[in-house]
């Protein structure tokens, strides 16, 4: 089973969305299946295969999520944070404009899907592997 104090090293060696295959990876070895990250405080739920289930604090004071979701722009400011262009808290702050509610990380998937607050899929990509 894996603890927040894992996955918070794991992340700590995240600097921008250059780093997200690696720390994808990390998880994976550490045993969680996927997470759930909510963009309007950064905290995440991760779960094992087994239902281990952690569940990170919040990581910032609350944003507000646009409640119509902007993909052209999304689309936009995610390829400049896979670049390295923009670190985490830069990359919510855009999510929240762009109307991504969370968004979910299949580890055994190898996809990250962004969510709106309706509930709907608004872009799933595969993480390099």
């Amino acid at each position: 089973m894996f603890t927040l104090e894992q996955i918070s090293a794991a992340h700590a060696k995240v600097r921008s969305g250059a780093d997200f295959p690696a720390y994808i990876k990390e998880l994976k070895m550490l045993g969680a299946d996927h997470y759930i990250t909510c963009v309007k405080d950064g905290h995440t739920d991760y779960e094992g295969s087994d239902g281990h289930i952690q569940t990170s604090p919040a990581k910032y004071a609350a944003l507000t999520i646009n409640l119509v979701a902007d993909i052209p722009q999304f689309r936009i400011d995610l390829v400049e944070h896979q670049q390295g262009k923009t670190n985490y808290p830069q990359f919510c702050q855009l999510a929240a404009s762009g109307g991504v509610d969370r968004w979910k990380v299949d580890l055994q998937k190898m996809t990250c899907t962004y969510i709106d607050v309706n509930g709907e899929e608004i872009l799933t990509e595969q993480i390099p592997g």
